[in-house]
């Protein structure tokens, strides 16, 4: 039996792919259960609250790993989104407007590509969407303030999520 230390770096990557989608598989079951028990909208408040400690404790995890210094603004948060499990499965991009402006774009969404296969409609992930990206970037750095420029139920076209992190100082 191989041990994690004997993968190569292919597997190892592999690996990584295989753990991000197990994870937003094991998100996806939960919240269909939570819905299926509970109705929409109390399955939401308790996604919203669920995201809102996953999302600290992620933040906090990446930066303490990967030495990201606490308080290093939009910098430090540009680099610990590119360590998020998402960034394993979904396409995404980031934009600065300015040095105190960062636009961060999800390109491609596994979430929404399987309800688009199941010919469902957009999971409005938008209030969701708003605690996690909020809490993830204030873990990083309090001053950070996070804006929503589109996400479902908004009309969306080429991407599936917008957001943007300001700073002031």
């Amino acid at each position: 039996m191989k041990q994690l230390t004997d993968l190569s770096r292919e597997e190892m990557i592999k690996l990584i792919d295989v753990y991000a989608k197990n994870w937003l598989a094991h998100d996806g079951c939960w919240f269909l259960a939570a819905e299926e028990k509970l109705g929409m909208a109390a399955a939401m408040e308790l996604d919203a609250k669920s995201w809102e400690r996953f999302a600290l404790a992620e933040a906090r995890r990446i930066m303490r790993e990967f030495e990201i210094p606490p308080a290093g603004g939009l910098k430090a948060l540009e680099q610990a989104l590119q360590f998020r499990l998402y960034a394993a499965i979904n396409r995404q991009e980031i934009e600065w407007v300015d040095e105190k402006t960062m636009i961060f774009k999800m390109l491609d969404c596994r979430v929404q590509q399987t309800r688009h296969q199941k010919n469902l409609p957009d999971f409005p992930c938008k209030p969701v969407g708003l605690v996690e990206f909020s809490q993830f970037a204030s873990a990083v750095d309090s001053r950070i303030k996070t804006t929503c420029i589109a996400c479902p139920p908004d009309p969306v076209s080429d991407f599936c999520c917008v957001w943007e992190f300001t700073i002031d100082s």
